[in-house]
């Protein structure tokens, strides 16, 4: 029956409509992914993919009062026991988002504003690179819990939220391949609290965020964890592109508390300081397909050897907008990484955007392995420069609003790291692809 609904909805894509405050939307999105040369300990040297994801979204708002819920149905097919495949994949018919919103202007005096939501709900908080609802992958971070957010007036907003991350169901073997439906769940097993304070600057482009989260982890029956115990604090400042004009964002985020040095109950405590920057200067051109042009760095610190654990953790944050695809390749990411390059994006058209970037990468660490690839070396002889990695992306919507077409490709040039390490998998250069249709109803 969910086939059929799934077939039925490509074929006779329903619109969205409103009526008494109803609002049904949804999208099917197919993706085909191939990689050559994979850099990831313990998986295939090459391998492809096939992914399909359903999301469906109804929204019924009377009043002040919003009631709001999400299904995604997120499928993979194609892969063997060599194939990198997890819950990034695949979590078949899981309702995401399940909520109750309310909203009220003049909350705490004139020109302020409350909104508050409870139950199942995603999260993009900030920059997205800690709390994030990540759209290129297969699959969603879904929390349970409460958000408010509040709008103070002189453009000064926050955002706080106590939630229980959901924990994506099932988690290995033949039930990841079998696409087998089962309930995501959350408990006080893991909880993540927190939130962010933003200003407008004068310029009324910049603006300048202070974050903090605490995320607290502990084994459960069923799960073995590293019973993290993280703080992580962060402030942001960045100016919005506009043609004709530079754009920035700078990001430092620090983070401390403890981590077990193994999954094993008794396993010992390590106390952690860690941290990541990002920094980026751009400039757009007031002409045709209005380009736009940006030097990128990011530092986010590794393992060294010392009694603390400094190994960066990113939480819940999405990669793709900062480094590279998700999927198979999945090898760049914000731990025990420093890279650097540049960015360019056109626009030709309504319809058309396109990007192509570059980036050097090495490791912060030499003792850690490279971000998430799994290559380790323990002695540090293998270097830190891991490689060239040059990255494209090209949208076209076929049909505006209806059916967008996307191609994603990119090639890594390993560096002696990469080529030498002792478990560095010895599979030459990397190359992936991945095609997509979205189609949108």
């Amino acid at each position: 029956m969910r086939l059929f609904l799934t077939i039925a909805a490509l074929l006779f894509p329903i619109p969205a409509f409103a009526d008494d405050g109803l609002n049904l939307s949804g999208s099917t999105r197919v993706r085909y992914e191939n990689i050559e040369g994979q850099p990831r300990v313990g998986f295939n040297s090459s391998d492809d993919l096939l992914s399909v994801r359903t999301i469906l979204t109804g929204e019924y708002r009377t009043g002040d009062w919003r009631f709001e819920a999400e299904l995604y149905d997120s499928r993979a097919f194609g892969s063997d026991s060599g194939t990198p495949l997890t819950t990034a994949d695949v979590n078949a018919m899981e309702l995401v988002q399940a909520s109750i919103r309310y909203e009220a202007s003049d909350a705490f005096g004139p020109g302020t504003k409350l909104n508050v939501q409870a139950g199942r709900f995603t999260l993009n908080l900030g920059s997205r690179r800690l709390i994030a609802a990540d759209d290129f992958r297969n699959t969603t971070n879904g929390y349970t819990g409460v958000r408010a957010d509040i709008g103070l007036g002189d453009e000064l907003s926050t955002t706080l939220v106590y939630t229980l991350p959901q924990v994506r169901l099932p988690d290995g073997g033949s039930d990841l391949v079998n696409n087998r439906v089962k309930m995501d769940r959350e408990n006080f097993d893991l909880v993540l609290l927190g939130g962010l304070v933003a200003q407008q600057l004068a310029s009324k482009r910049g603006i300048v965020e202070l974050s903090f989260y605490q995320l607290d982890e502990r084994d459960s029956n069923t799960l073995a964890t590293r019973d993290r115990s993280l703080s992580t604090g962060g402030i942001r400042i960045y100016r919005d592109p506009a043609p004709g004009s530079i754009s920035y964002e700078s990001e430092t985020i620090y983070q401390f508390g403890s981590v077990s040095a193994s999954f094993a109950p008794a396993a010992q405590k390590l106390d952690v300081s860690a941290w990541f920057t990002h920094f980026e200067l751009g400039y757009s051109f007031s002409r045709a397909w209005a380009p736009q042009v940006s030097l990128e760095f990011d530092y986010a610190s590794g393992d060294g050897r010392g009694a603390k654990f400094g190994r960066f953790d990113t939480l819940f944050g999405m990669r793709r907008s900062d480094f590279a695809p998700s999927g198979l390749y999945t090898a760049v990411g914000r731990s025990n990484l420093i890279a650097s390059g540049v960015r360019l994006e056109v626009t030709p058209s309504k319809r058309i955007d396109a990007f192509v970037a570059y980036r050097a990468l090495w490791l912060a660490s030499r003792y850690d392995s490279f971000a998430t690839t799994g290559v380790r070396d323990i002695t540090g002889s293998s270097g830190r420069f891991a490689g060239h990695q040059v990255e494209a992306r090209l949208r076209y919507w076929l049909v505006p609003k209806r059916l967008r077409l996307e191609w994603s490709g990119l090639f890594l040039a390993k560096g002696r790291f990469l080529a030498t390490a002792p478990n560095a998998p010895d599979s030459g250069n990397t190359l992936y692809n991945a095609l997509n249709a979205t189609l949108s109803f």
